[in-house]
């Protein structure tokens, strides 16, 4: 079951890589300091951290908005890439990761993490779909 686990694993990372292939940043909480008085009373500004997800295919999902609608989006990421993640900011899974996290950068801009999906082959979770939504534009 082992090899079947890694075999599908590789197997999807290869496919993104082919598919698009990009990098984007996960915004995560930088973890606190211990100690620290100001920051267990609220009173410091939360700081927050870029990590490196990849490899991903990042696409639309619609191609119109509804007026006042904001544009969706999603990201298809490697469950390897998240598992590695996972493990070194100390999460217990990856639906805490992204439930935690402040959203995705992508080329500069920030969209928000509406919602993550595992994605499964053969039994196996191969990757996880990221549904995004971008900020409305604001008219004055």
């Amino acid at each position: 079951m082992a090899d079947l686990m890694v075999a599908v694993r590789r197997a999807a990372d290869v496919l993104l890589r082919g598919c698009g292939g990009r990098t984007v940043l996960l915004r995560v909480p930088a973890p606190g300091v211990a100690g620290n008085s100001a920051e267990q009373l609220g009173l410091t500004v939360p700081r927050f951290q870029d990590v490196e997800l990849g490899p991903v295919v990042f696409r639309r999902t619609r191609v119109n908005a509804a007026e006042g609608k904001a544009v969706q989006r999603e990201v298809l990421v490697s469950a390897s890439a998240v598992e590695v993640l996972t493990g070194s900011l100390g999460f217990s899974s990856a639906s805490v990761l992204f439930a935690t996290a402040f959203g995705v950068l992508v080329d500069e801009a920030l969209l928000t993490i509406v919602s993550a999906t595992e994605m499964e082959a053969g039994g196996v979770v191969c990757g996880y779909r990221l549904l995004l939504r971008e900020a409305a534009a604001l008219e004055v």
